[in-house]
């Protein structure tokens, strides 16, 4: 449950990031210092030619039907969704890991709403990690 109300606000802040990126709202609320919206509109906010909010809303929205399904009472106790749960994220990690330098290093400015995404997804990967090992069989004896 943690896993998906986690995605959830992930999802949430990614869909607000995609909006701007689309130009469906004026400005980003940050704090005031622009930051957000010169990280938005640096050359990075692309990978691939996709925008990289997109990423995020994919990745959190696939991050939470895998949680969901993961409660449904077939799956419970088992470790598949932990896994999966624990492997989609940690993908994600890498790649708020990679956003992250390029903020810091190259763009010179960090946008607190990608602070945010990169938080729920290290939480998210930390959580269900630890699922996935608390679910394993216990070794034979």
């Amino acid at each position: 449950m943690a896993v998906a109300v986690l995605a959830l606000m992930g999802l949430l802040s990614s869909v607000y990031l995609l909006l701007f990126k689309l130009g469906v709202l004026g400005s980003l609320v940050c704090g005031g210092s622009g930051a957000c919206e010169r990280v938005q509109t640096s050359p990075y906010a692309q990978f691939l030619g996709i925008p990289v909010a997109a990423y995020g809303v994919g990745g959190f929205s696939t991050l939470l039907v895998v949680a969901l399904v993961g409660l449904d009472e077939r799956w419970v106790g088992r470790v598949g969704p932990s896994r999966l749960l624990a492997a989609l994220s940690g993908v994600g990690v890498l790649f708020a890991a990679y956003l992250t330098y390029l903020e810091i290093a190259v763009i010179h400015d960090v946008c607190l709403w990608c602070v945010l995404c990169a938080l729920l997804i290290t939480a998210a990967f930390a959580l269900s990690a630890l699922g996935a090992r608390s679910l394993r069989p216990a070794p034979a004896p």
